[in-house]
């Protein structure tokens, strides 16, 4: 089995809280605005928008009341990622160390991975990384997964995909991925270990 990577959430902490809890006085309004202003409807709107800072300036005008903590989301960007979940980085690394093919699919918009990969440089290490800022589709959405399909030239029955998201496992398995939702808790050495997929 080939791996395929979701980054978010699966590589790589990511959350707005990591941002937010630094910039809201009041939890009830922080919850408000991330339910609202920044719900993820949004969030995954930013993934392909063409120009970020142009989609945040227009959803500051529809949620004036948020403007600035919006404006924050595309200034302060990076602060939403808290580090590496440094054991699933170390059995990406391992299946590189052991030359096999190690792939990506993950929203995220063109400019935030660029600044992502600038500060991790293991997201560096892919042989294909399919981003839904490059190539204008978001999972759960089929075309993204077709991208991946076309670009690393392996039938889904031969992908291996780990996603946090119940939607975007749903999506892969319906398109014939085998598949493993991340969440805490999940030992995923042992789950790769049981697919055939690690060395």
């Amino acid at each position: 089995m080939i791996v395929v990577f979701d980054i978010g959430n699966v590589l790589l902490r990511w959350n707005p809280r990591n941002l937010y809890r630094k910039t809201f006085d009041d939890e009830a309004r922080m919850e408000r605005f991330l339910a609202t202003a920044l719900a993820m409807d949004f969030v995954a709107h930013t993934d392909t928008a063409p120009d970020f800072a142009a989609a945040v300036e227009a959803r500051a005008k529809a949620f004036p009341e948020f403007a600035a903590e919006l404006r924050l989301f595309h200034e302060r960007w990076i602060e939403t990622l808290s580090g590496p979940i440094d054991e699933n980085v170390a059995l990406l690394r391992r299946l590189k160390a052991a030359g096999r093919p190690v792939h990506a699919l993950s929203n995220f918009a063109t400019d935030k991975f660029a600044l992502a990969r600038a500060q991790h440089d293991f997201l560096n290490a892919f042989d294909v990384a399919v981003i839904s800022g490059h190539v204008g589709a978001v999972k759960p959405e089929a075309r993204i997964y077709e991208i991946l399909f076309e670009r690393v030239g392996a039938e889904p029955k031969d992908l291996l995909f780990i996603d946090d998201s119940p939607a975007n496992v749903h999506a892969a398995e319906a398109l014939g991925m085998a598949t493993i939702q991340y969440r805490p808790g999940v030992d995923l050495e042992r789950e790769l270990e049981a697919r055939g997929a690690l060395p």
